[in-house]
């Protein structure tokens, strides 16, 4: 498929198509239409892997970690019990981030409850609902 289709289905802007397939995250195959701008021909494979983009992208990692680790894995530089501990990592990471926004969703509810009844009683303190540990980390 062409890049505006590879656009469509994916939802990826065409310059970042391009973009990535600068950085090598992605790796069509190239025609020989097109003279000094040869076409780009994407698979489903290239579907897949931006889709594994995507997900990279959603777990916090930068574009360069992402290629890192696929360059590592077709490699074979990433053995599965390196991949299974990457990805407790991960989920351990996730797990934390979703534990903070539950305090800060129960802060905001707090919030708009103290509002509701005339912010007669005392106002909820944001430092109530944190962690102690998030409060201790510097730049908070």
């Amino acid at each position: 498929m062409l890049i505006s289709e590879f656009s469509r289905r994916t939802g990826l802007a065409r310059e970042t198509v391009r973009y990535y397939v600068r950085m090598g995250l992605l790796q069509p195959r190239q025609t020989q239409k097109g003279g000094r701008h040869p076409y780009l021909m994407f698979t489903e494979d290239d579907v897949n892997s931006a889709d594994v983009i995507r997900v990279g992208q959603k777990l916090g990692l930068s574009l360069r970690e992402i290629g890192d680790l696929r360059d590592a894995r077709r490699r074979g530089d990433l053995p599965l019990t390196d991949r299974i501990a990457m990805m407790k990592d991960q989920l351990a990471k996730l797990e934390a981030k979703s534990a903070e926004l539950d305090r800060l969703q129960a802060y905001v509810r707090a919030k708009i409850a103290w509002q509701e009844s005339g912010e007669k009683s005392a106002e909820p303190q944001l430092g109530a609902f944190l962690d102690v540990t998030t409060e201790a980390k510097p730049g908070r």
